[in-house]
């Protein structure tokens, strides 16, 4: 049986985690802000219609994301 054994050693100098904190924060913030949107949770609730439902109401998938989006679908 093979034993391994690890030591952390918490050094008073530099650290990346404690520089890159402010930006994952900001990144978690923007990705929260944009999930909150009405686009976002009219997209997330698309996702769940099969194809087949939209065709029985006569919709595509395509049309309905650029009825969502709207300008920003031509990107």
């Amino acid at each position: 049986m093979a034993t391994i054994a690890t030591s952390h050693h918490k050094s008073a100098g530099f650290s990346i985690a404690a520089l890159l904190a402010p930006f994952r924060a900001i990144g978690h913030f923007m990705v929260a802000l944009a999930e909150a949107s009405p686009q976002m949770r009219a997209l997330n609730r698309l996702s769940t219609v099969s194809d087949a439902e939209l065709a029985a109401r006569g919709l595509t998938r395509e049309g309905e994301i650029r009825r969502i989006l709207g300008a920003s679908a031509a990107v």
